[in-house]
């Protein structure tokens, strides 16, 4: 009898599994043909009008670990939510054209030149514009198309949310207040450049906790009619977000970029006020004059932080989030298999390599 029930218990999960990643394979189509569509449509008005579409293309067609899509159908599915109901597909589609736009435009901002392993596309229209001698200044040119393909993805990310039940509008706009205001938070602390780990957390939380797991899983369920999750969602979201944050900060100081598909060290470079920096200079005042200091290398600030002792305490506080946000999922009413489907995501994001 109780292998019966384990290997119930299995199919339950392997089932939930596929469910999901249908899913994420039908938001895949549905980007693909929307996209498609609005290339046929700007082709029709003239050649070089799908210039802007083409880039945002590119940069779906590039991958990405697409986790903002994963949690809103996870959080779909958790709350009962019909897999044959469109609706989650197009907000999870809403949430990845969303999550482009800013990766498009924190690259104009972090002065970044490749994401997902291609030159990004303000690098690759500034170089485009040398190539081919245009008039005018070619970095300007550059990051206005990025800021202008930014944009459109933000107003198709708005044009496929508009397809989602109407519950789900609430979260959606704080959910892009938040991104918006987290972003600037993060320029300003980075330009001011003082320690203060309460604020480097709140951006964490506003950036990641929020945007890329809490919220998602809360439109998902917003979409299904479970808007009673909200509150189990929201602990397990900030905490496993912040988690997520925080392995972001470690790869960005030790990871390989052939890996994430970025430069190294971008954080270093841009002053970015994260909490494992903050952290460090609390430790080592030196660090602080480092990074600020004109011609310091990565590898000089990684020997630094590795002294501080920081990174392994990062560690150790990454695996306590991660058990904080699982726990608050233990009296929640969910299916069993959920809990622990969310229980392993929890651990792919906070334990990713890339």
């Amino acid at each position: 009898m109780e292998m019966t029930c384990i290997d119930t218990d299995q199919e339950l999960a392997e089932t939930a599994r596929r469910t999901s990643k249908n899913l994420l394979q039908r938001m895949e189509q549905h980007l693909r043909t929307f996209l498609s569509a609005e290339h046929e449509l700007w082709t029709a008005v003239d050649e070089r009008a799908v210039g802007a579409v083409d880039a945002l293309s590119e940069l779906v067609a590039a991958g990405g670990k697409r986790i903002r899509p994963a949690f809103c159908i996870a959080g779909y599915l958790a709350a009962d939510g019909d897999p044959e109901n469109p609706a989650v597909v197009t907000a999870a589609a809403a949430l990845e054209m969303l999550h482009v736009s800013a990766l498009i435009h924190d690259d104009i901002i972090d002065a970044s030149s490749h994401r997902r392993g291609l030159p990004t596309v303000h690098a690759h229209h500034s170089a485009l514009h040398t190539r081919r001698a245009w008039q005018g200044e070619a970095r300007r040119f550059g990051e206005g198309v990025a800021l202008l393909v930014g944009d459109l993805a933000l107003v198709y990310s708005e044009q496929l949310m508009a397809h989602a039940p109407a519950a789900v509008v609430p979260v959606w706009n704080r959910l892009r207040s938040e991104l918006m205001i987290g972003q600037y938070m993060d320029m300003s602390a980075a330009a001011e450049f003082c320690v203060d780990p309460q604020l480097s957390r709140w951006i964490a939380l506003a950036k990641s906790g929020h945007y890329t797991i809490h919220r998602p899983l809360a439109v998902g369920a917003s979409a299904a009619g479970r808007p009673d999750l909200a509150p189990a969602f929201e602990k397990y979201g900030e905490a496993v977000g912040e988690a997520f944050q925080l392995r972001d900060d470690l790869l960005d100081a030790f990871g390989d970029s052939a890996d994430t598909g970025k430069p190294a060290g971008l954080d270093f470079s841009q002053h970015k006020m994260t909490l494992l920096l903050g952290w460090a200079m609390q430790r080592d005042e030196r660090i602080h004059s480092l990074i600020t200091t004109p011609g310091h290398t990565p590898e000089e600030v990684r020997r630094h932080l590795v002294d501080t002792g920081v990174p392994h305490d990062i560690e150790k506080h990454i695996a306590d989030l991660v058990e904080q946000g699982c726990a608050a999922l233990a009296d929640t009413p969910i299916d069993p298999v959920w809990r622990t489907e969310l229980t392993h995501m929890a651990t792919r994001v906070a334990y990713r390599t890339a």
